[in-house]
């Protein structure tokens, strides 16, 4: 077996990629019916809370000693290995009390090498924020914070399920400004009854916080989810929705962002270091219920992903049976598995490193690459994997030339 998985690479990885820990905080106060994420609402939820908490509701203790507990099992995996960034991704890990948050940032500094100045990012919700927990989250060592805002339109808040409002989402934006030299706000567009003119007012009304960094999603669809089972009223149009997106790009080219992934928008220095790991076939270690994870070893690279559900991943940890699903990457895996990160970058990656984070020779994706050059869908520069701009409007097409590379 040992030698199997050798040869499906081209001499072993010389080097292994930065390291980044994503840890998977799995509550919501309640689910939205676009979401297709491995998130459990807990409702019924204190009235009181709304606002700001609900870790009465949580098995906040508990939880945290299994993602601890797993964190160390998987210790022998990234023995002698910094880790460059941190995530805490949900569900809605700003449910968490700010102890609870710097209990877990203790565990992590005592069991790992987490680099000095790594940069530690918390999503959060606008309806579970307030002044004392971000001051909170900032003393436990979060450095960045990602706000799920989607809209500042009431209506378009109340079609997606939210479960915050205008005012609020404006608040949980001036609060991130005030407490976070960085910090991102998530955006939607193409929403229910949504005009160019509205998707261009949350775009502006964004903008007035100053935000280091933007993400902008088209909504999508998700099978498995309520929407995507029964799609919401007065959708646009595919062309009223390429409007948004255009003009969205546009506006924020204007503001001085650039557009460095799909959809993902930043002042100069503020792109988000952990999610460029990932564009750029990284690794990273993910703890918690469902968390997936990428580990690259000389000789094979993995894919893991730990139990989903939070209740069965807490019991599972105690017997050390809380990783589902290990996959070693195949030869034939690889080149579709690098570019379907890497391609994701407007800027792509050097041709280099290719070879480096997969160990096979760019050889063996020529012909994909011919032809994504010929489709106009890739730049020429044979130093650099970059998609064109026709490229990055049809990325699925460009991605589609590697699944045989």
């Amino acid at each position: 077996m040992a030698e199997a998985v050798v040869r499906l690479f081209n001499g072993g990885l010389a080097i292994q990629p930065p390291l980044s820990l994503y840890i998977h905080l799995p509550w919501c106060v309640k689910k939205c019916p676009y979401c297709d994420f491995n998130s459990h609402g807990i409702l019924p939820f204190p009235a009181s809370g709304r606002g700001g908490g609900g870790e009465g509701s949580l098995p906040e203790a508990a939880y945290i000693d299994a993602l601890l507990l797993d964190l160390e099992q998987a210790l022998p995996d990234i023995w002698g290995r910094r880790i460059h960034t941190v995530f805490f991704g949900g569900g809605t890990p700003s449910l968490f009390s700010a102890d609870g948050i710097d209990r877990v940032l203790t565990g992590v500094r005592t069991l790992t090498q987490l680099m000095p100045g790594a940069e530690i990012t918390l999503e959060a919700n606008p309806g579970t924020v307030e002044i004392a927990k971000f001051k909170g989250f900032r003393e436990a060592g979060v450095t960045r914070v990602s706000l799920g805002i989607q809209s500042f339109n009431p209506r378009h808040l109340q079609a997606l399920g939210r479960i915050h409002d205008d005012v609020e989402a404006r608040r949980a934006a001036e609060l991130a400004a005030t407490h976070f030299d960085t910090f991102n706000l998530d955006l939607m567009y193409a929403l229910p009854g949504q005009t160019l003119a509205e998707a261009l007012a949350d775009l502006s009304t964004a903008l007035e916080f100053r935000p280091p960094h933007l993400s902008a999603y088209h909504l999508t669809l998700e099978p498995n989810t309520p929407f995507g089972h029964s799609a919401p009223p007065n959708l646009p149009d595919d062309d009223l929705a390429a409007d948004m997106q255009l003009a969205i790009e546009s506006r924020l080219g204007e503001a001085g962002m650039q557009h460095y992934e799909t959809s993902a928008y930043a002042q100069p220095g503020h792109a988000c270091r952990h999610n460029l790991n990932y564009w750029q076939f990284g690794d990273y270690l993910g703890i918690g219920a469902g968390a997936h994870g990428k580990l690259s070893f000389h000789d094979r690279i993995v894919r893991q992903m730990r139990v989903k559900h939070p209740q069965q991943y807490m019991d599972a940890v105690k017997a050390g049976t809380h990783v589902a699903d290990t996959r070693i990457l195949t030869r034939d895996d690889l080149p579709f598995e690098f570019m379907m990160n890497a391609l994701r970058l407007n800027d792509g990656v050097p041709a280099a490193l290719f070879e480096e984070r997969t160990g096979l020779p760019l050889i063996v994706c020529n012909a994909a690459l011919e032809q994504a050059r010929a489709r106009g869908l890739l730049e020429t520069d044979p130093t650099r994997l970059k998609p064109t701009l026709h490229g990055q409007r049809f990325l699925n097409d460009l991605l589609e030339l590697f699944l045989s590379a």
